[in-house]
């Protein structure tokens, strides 16, 4: 909700070590800050949360919105989506410096486990899913330089975007409109990175356009983490007549990245910017080509009804070396140290809205069938020649992957009168997985299988308005996640897929409220608070995780409650001040047997009321600064985060630490031009901390450091025609 002020700037402040029982004074420090002044106007805001374009006040969830300037702005690097999320409650995003895996991204504790790419979190960019329909998601072919928005969902009503939805999150490009502008961007920082984009947007006639491409490039942080990153954006947008309009999108991406691996804890202490032995031994590495396309049309039949279409295909190849000795690998049985995948996807989405009356009141149905398909040719071989480390070998696997899901839903919204707002919808999930194994050899004998998911998730809220100022709502949802392909690719035993792997089940309650001043008001402040409680069954959890290789297995009940807060205020023109706050019990409530290396779990079984890992139980952040349109600006932010464990015995966990963030900045307005510099440093104390964990690893390699002082210069500048 907070997002929608378009752009969040930073607050300085002391953060305490460990407690954060300081919430409620600095709450209302940021209220007394509230000096009379001009409001600025800015446009009104929509969400898709429900379907249907609404203001986020008005959601019966928790809904952040975020504008491009607040992912471009500041001076940030724009190297991965993590450096604009933090005052997100709800939500964790750690940059792990290693562009050989994505960004963690976790919403209420969902997702926390990933060791690579992004579960328990539904990804779409506008409006095609970036999830698979097995529920691994990628950020890495977001275009930051044409991003318009970016909406983030929690709570209940995520259980009806299907699979994995812990969470939602929704890219959105920008829109091409008005005369024409030439737009670039220059960025040069610490560790050697570089990055460059050029933008052209505009409209000529029925025609909206935005064109983009970019490079980056870094040396990378630690030893042996250099980086190329290559990518391209299209957006077109075509008034086909009065009620109807063409979308129609394209991006490609190429990358390639050198894996650093995770670190021990004697390491981290020692030496957090070098790289485990291994990774140097056997060049571990990572190669990324993806191309997509996509179309959305839609069509105003009348007044009251509504046919959206959205079609999608696209083609994703990813080779990577992982750190696995030879000796390992002379079991025939095994797959060998290195993965190549070739993935080809598609689907379509079409939904139909009408607006209508249930006793006299008005009521608004959107109804609507999705599917979606992924092929995957997966292939392993052996990563040595002779006494040669780190080449592509001999053939140890190969076999073809299939996995689609086909989800009816239907949601409604109902006003039985001014103040009180029902929501509720539905959405049956099917999920079929194949594999056809064409690697027969010896004692390899056939894998070949299938297997078949499916559930009914029903989610249902309301809102009450006392006044314009104030909504109180209440939500409930159940949602479920079947593993993934890469959760299923492996067997603690043996060859073959893990078919044996349940889906987890979760019921999901929510309750908060949301405040907001008047239009008008001099000084403008928004508010809100939610209160959560998500209990889980035969939670997806690590069963052993060695060499970038890992298996799954379900543990029993899990149990994630939580308290989210956040606040903005304009205390005065052009200043902005954002404080938000996160708290986050995570347990296992049952008992399981541990994973299968005796070093993660010694004593056979992780006992229940253990924090799950990869979770923090206290997260805040606050940001302020002053920001006018033309001259100088500056701002400043900090971060507090509490410790993370990181495997389920909760032996070991990284650090509660604070980081502490400045920039300032100059905006040249000159005729046609528009030119902004920034200069950013982050983490002003030069603070050693990891950055991200990877959970359960498993030779105790958990820690991935964070940078110590760095800093970025930045230069854009645009032309209107």
């Amino acid at each position: 909700m907070l997002r929608q002020l378009f752009y969040l700037p930073d607050i300085p402040m002391k953060l305490p070590s460990h407690h954060p029982s300081f919430l409620a004074a600095a709450l209302a420090l940021a209220y007394l800050l509230g000096i009379p002044a001009s409001a600025q106007t800015l446009a009104p805001i929509n969400v898709t949360a429900t379907r249907t374009e609404v203001p986020p006040f008005e959601v019966p969830a928790s809904v952040d919105v975020l504008d491009g300037e607040r992912i471009r702005g500041d001076g940030r690097a724009q190297v991965n989506l993590s450096e604009s999320l933090a005052l997100v409650p709800g939500l964790l995003a750690r940059d792990r410096l290693n562009q050989a895996q994505d960004m963690q991204l976790s919403v209420r504790g969902f997702g926390a486990r990933a060791t690579f790419g992004v579960r328990g979190v539904r990804l779409y960019v506008d409006g095609i899913p970036a999830t698979m329909p097995d529920g691994q998601g990628q950020l890495s072919h977001i275009d930051l330089a044409s991003v318009g928005r970016l909406e983030i969902l929690r709570g209940p009503f995520s259980v009806l975007y299907g699979n994995s939805s812990g969470g939602v999150m929704q890219v959105f490009t920008e829109e091409g409109q008005g005369s024409p502008v030439l737009s670039s961007s220059v960025a040069a920082g610490s560790y050697g990175l570089r990055r460059a984009d050029i933008k052209a947007s505009g409209s000529a006639g029925a025609l909206g356009y935005v064109l983009s491409a970019g490079r980056l490039s870094t040396n990378g942080f630690r030893e042996h983490s250099a980086a190329e990153r290559e990518g391209a954006n299209v957006r077109l947008d075509w008034a086909l007549g009065d009620d109807r309009k063409l979308i129609l999108l394209a991006n490609t991406l190429s990358m390639r990245a050198d894996d650093p691996l995770g670190l021990s804890r004697a390491q981290f202490d020692a030496a957090p910017r070098s790289a485990d032995v291994s990774a140097t031994t056997f060049n571990t590495r990572k190669t990324v080509r993806q191309s997509q396309v996509g179309a959305v049309y839609e069509q105003r039949v009348d007044g009251d009804n509504q046919l959206r279409l959205m079609v999608y295909g696209g083609e994703r190849a990813t080779t990577q070396f992982q750190a696995i000795p030879t000796g390992v690998q002379a079991n025939p049985l095994h797959p060998g140290g290195v993965i190549g995948l070739a993935r080809s996807y598609g689907g379509l989405d079409a939904r139909w809205t009408t607006r209508t009356a249930l006793a006299q009141r008005p009521l608004e149905i959107v109804g609507g069938l999705a599917y979606d398909t992924m092929n995957e040719t997966r292939r392993g071989w052996q990563n040595f020649q002779g006494s040669t480390l780190g080449v592509q070998g001999a053939l140890r696997r190969e076999e073809d992957n299939r996995v689609t899901s086909l989800d009816p839903y239907v949601q409604a919204t109902w006003k039985p009168d001014a103040r009180w707002t029902v929501n509720a919808g539905v959405r049956h999930s099917v999920v079929r997985f194949n594999s056809d194994d064409k690697y027969i050899v010896g004692l390899n004998r056939n894998d070949s299988g299938s297997v078949r998911y499916s559930a009914t998730l029903p989610a249902a809220g309301v809102t009450y308005a006392p006044s314009d100022q104030f909504r109180v709502y209440a939500a409930a949802g159940r949602g479920f996640e079947t593993p993934t392909f890469n959760e299923l690719a492996y067997r603690s035993l043996g060859t073959g897929l893990n078919f044996a792997l349940r889906p987890s089940h979760s019921d999901n309650l929510e309750t908060g409220v949301k405040w907001r001043t008047l239009p008008g008001a001099a000084t403008r402040m928004e508010a809100t608070a939610a209160i959560f409680h998500t209990a889980t069954q035969d939670e997806i959890v690590t069963q052993s995780n060695v060499g970038g290789r890992s298996t799954f297995q379900n543990a029993g009940a899990t149990r994630r409650r939580g308290l989210e807060l956040a606040t903005s205020i304009t205390p005065a023109r052009h200043w902005l001040a954002q404080l938000s706050y996160t708290l986050l019990d995570a347990r296992y409530r049952d008992a399981f047997v541990c994973p299968v290396n005796v070093n993660l779990c010694p004593a056979g079984r992780v006992p229940a009321g253990n924090r799950i890992p990869g979770t923090a139980r206290n997260t805040l952040a606050a940001e302020m600064g002053w920001r006018p349109p033309t001259g100088w600006r500056t701002g400043v932010d900090a971060r507090y985060l509490g410790s993370v464990a990181v495997n389920d015995v909760n032996s070991d966990a990284a650090a509660s630490f604070v980081t502490l963030g400045a920039h300032v900045g100059y905006v040249l307005a000159l005729d046609r031009w528009n030119i902004v510099a920034t200069a950013r440093v982050d983490n002003l104390t030069d603070r050693k901390y990891a950055g991200s964990v990877i959970v359960n690893e498993g030779i105790g390699r958990y820690f991935e450091p964070a940078a110590g002082r760095n800093y970025v210069l930045s230069l854009s500048a645009n032309y209107r025609f």
